[in-house]
């Protein structure tokens, strides 16, 4: 088995990508990861030795996110990021759909782009991202799907309103 020091080198970029699928920001992303390995480290005795040290991290780094930025406003697109000022785009076509698949990604709550982001993009199971955002795995399916039924609505264009609550 590997050392823990070569167990979180292999980590960093997917953390990297998890927490800039977040922030969207590089440098944000950067103190995301370092704040998450701190936490991490420091509270290593409370780890169970049996779960997964990739499910433990992003369960880390998630909670810092919603900790850090529950009352902040949402960061910039991450058209920029991704497209920046590449000249090998290979089609017009192709750019205009990323972007707004991109757009409508953007839209989306936070839980439902983490969600969105764990599962389809690194590949976690339906019980890992359960046990990263502390919920139970009935309740990752019926996010999953409603965060992917958005999505398409939003990339079709069926951008419906959000529901009002009745105060009283």
């Amino acid at each position: 088995m590997k050392d823990l020091d070569e167990q979180l080198r292999d980590l960093l970029p997917r953390l990297r990508r998890f927490a800039l699928s977040l922030t969207r920001d590089s440098s944000n992303a950067d103190d995301l990861v370092q704040s998450t390995l701190e936490r991490a480290l420091a509270r290593w005795n409370g780890k169970r030795d049996d779960g997964d040290l990739r499910a433990w991290l992003f369960s880390i780094l998630y909670r810092r996110f919603v900790d850090n930025h529950r009352s902040a406003r949402r960061y910039a697109r991450m058209l920029e990021f991704f497209m920046g000022h590449d000249e090998a785009l290979p089609s017009t076509e192709r750019a205009v759909v990323a972007q707004a698949a991109l757009g409508a990604f953007d839209q989306l709550k936070p839980e439902q782009r983490a969600l969105l982001f764990a599962v389809s993009v690194e590949g976690m199971s339906y019980q890992e991202a359960a046990r990263m955002l502390d919920i139970p795995i009935g309740t990752v399916m019926s996010r999953l799907s409603r965060a992917r039924k958005a999505l398409h609505q939003l990339t079709e264009g069926e951008i419906s309103p959000p529901p009002l609550r009745v105060c009283k």
